[in-house]
């Protein structure tokens, strides 16, 4: 049995998982930067957050959150409701409009992945299933 060197992979697997990304983002056509889309999707998925829990999820600092939120609120895609025990805290939701664009670029991705898998065979489907389930493993896993 052949052995994977731990060191041979984790350039290739970076590599790849870079590009994909790089490709996936291409396909969606946001208009949006990814860091943008990011924290839009972030907001649709665990919102609404205030900005310094965005900023932790994002892994950005509080400065960052801030122009992006600014760009998102100005676009109609977020908004902010003020705290109604804490007039000093924000939180800030996704819009029906930014929902509707985050449904649009996940549809676009989903359909580019659907299209370029078609052309793989059982057993290569099977191989990536298996390592999906991985890749999500070692992402979950805190550091």
């Amino acid at each position: 049995m052949q052995t994977i060197a731990q060191a041979d992979l984790s350039p290739r697997l970076r590599l790849a998982i870079t590009r994909m990304a790089r490709r996936l983002r291409q396909e969606a056509d946001a208009g949006l930067s990814p860091s943008l889309t990011a924290a839009l999707a972030t907001l649709e998925r665990h919102g609404p957050l205030t900005p310094s829990r965005l900023a932790e999820i994002e892994r950005i600092q509080r400065p960052t959150v801030t122009r992006l939120l600014a760009t998102l609120e100005n676009d109609g895609l977020v908004e902010r409701e003020a705290d109604p025990d804490d007039g000093r805290v924000s939180h800030v939701r996704i819009t029906r409009e930014g929902s509707a664009l985050v449904k649009k670029l996940r549809s676009r991705k989903n359909a580019y992945l659907s299209k370029r898998l078609r052309n793989l065979d059982h057993d290569e489907l099977e191989i990536l299933e298996r390592a999906t389930a991985i890749l999500e493993r070692v992402l979950e896993d805190p550091e």
